[in-house]
């Protein structure tokens, strides 16, 4: 702390100002000098840079084709898929398993990595600052056009062609195994979704428990998770999971008086106890939560929301059409039993639905 000439004190280290403008504290440093890479100096360091680059593309390549390799060259249809104890079927899935992992994890190194390593090595890497502006007139478009097509140049692609070329064909069939993944999304034979195990005389049981449901044991408001007695005759190695897949049933039992029944549906239901899938319609997500009160299924998924009292017509969300409805009966046990087969393909909707209906109720009549 000082004082001025007539006493005053000031304050030590302060920055002079000029009226209102106060001088800049720092200069401005500005950009370091740039340092060229060895492959900017040298073209044998450029050329073998170029050469790594395309052995990395050429790996995704090869990546993609060992995925296909073990997709569609692996066979495992004729072993157990899900009994992995079997010598066979456990080495045929492990190779498969191996083959479609490592194809896809080669198939994205190699291009990801590639692409990392040209720009660090080949694309120029000088500094540029430019200022932020809006881009509005037709001078500022052209100049914009100019800034993407320097890019362009720098980026060797037009020196460079065998670059370019590997690129391209590594950026084609990197995707192709996801495509190929669809596959697996669905059978190809969708007459598979025309029947379950459901059939006449078979009767309805717990999930998992298996024991079969009296109607006098299913009480206003209730709610039963419900497969065909005959699932328990089917191995998990004979495709027990898609048989259950298709055949599992929401049991419920409403007021007769609150539920609007079609005339053709009327001997569907034992005293108000209705089945109906508990596959969605829109995506195949279970539908699994039952509002007592509204009497609405929620599927958890994506919102769809079916009302009971209308034969589970869609009130809300994407699903397009109503669950399928089991027609159910009792035996001289008191046992509910199905009366047939859904009259529709259960799940998701498909192109070919409407023949399968029109098929299917056809051979109920």
């Amino acid at each position: 702390m000082g004082s001025h000439s007539d006493g005053t004190p000031h304050q030590s280290g302060t920055v002079a100002t000029t009226g209102t403008t106060e001088m800049e504290r720092f200069p401005d440093p500005g950009l370091p000098p740039h340092r060229p890479r060895l492959t900017d100096i040298d073209e044998k360091a450029a050329k073998r840079a170029e050469r790594q680059v395309v052995l990395l593309f050429l790996i995704s390549v090869l990546g993609s084709v060992l995925f296909f390799v073990g997709y569609f060259g692996i066979q495992i249809d004729g072993a157990p898929k899900y009994d992995v104890t079997d010598p066979s079927g456990s080495r045929a899935l492990q190779v498969q398993n191996l083959l479609l992992g490592l194809g896809i994890a080669l198939g994205m190194f190699g291009i990801g990595i590639g692409v990392v390593h040209w720009a660090r090595t080949l694309m120029p890497d000088h500094e540029l600052v430019e200022s932020r502006h809006a881009v509005r007139t037709e001078e500022q478009r052209a100049d914009a056009q100019e800034i993407l097509t320097t890019i362009y140049d720098e980026s060797g692609i037009k020196r460079r062609p065998l670059l370019r070329n590997t690129l391209i064909g590594a950026a084609v069939v990197a995707p192709l195994p996801f495509v190929g993944l669809l596959k697996d999304l669905g059978p190809t034979d969708l007459d598979v979704l025309k029947h379950t195990l459901w059939d006449e005389g078979v009767r309805l049981v717990r999930d998992p428990s298996g024991t079969p449901i009296k109607a006098s044991d299913v009480t206003l408001g209730s709610t039963f998770h419900v497969v065909p007695e005959n699932l328990a005759q089917i191995g998990h190695n004979e495709g027990y999971l898609d048989e259950k897949a298709k055949a599992v049933v929401l049991l419920m039992r409403l007021d007769p008086d609150s539920v609007n029944v079609s005339p053709e549906r009327q001997d569907w239901n034992v005293d108000g106890i209705f089945a109906y899938s508990k596959v969605c319609t829109h995506v195949g997500c279970p539908v699994a939560l039952y509002e007592q009160q509204t009497h609405h299924l929620l599927c958890p998924c994506h919102q769809s929301t079916f009302d009971l009292t209308n034969e589970c017509e869609v009130i809300f969300g994407p699903a397009a059409r109503p669950l399928p409805q089991l027609p159910i009966t009792v035996d001289a046990e008191g046992y509910l039993v199905a009366r047939g087969d859904f009259t529709e393909p259960v799940g998701p909707t498909y192109s070919q639905r409407g023949t399968h209906v029109e098929e299917m109720q056809g051979e109920a009549n």
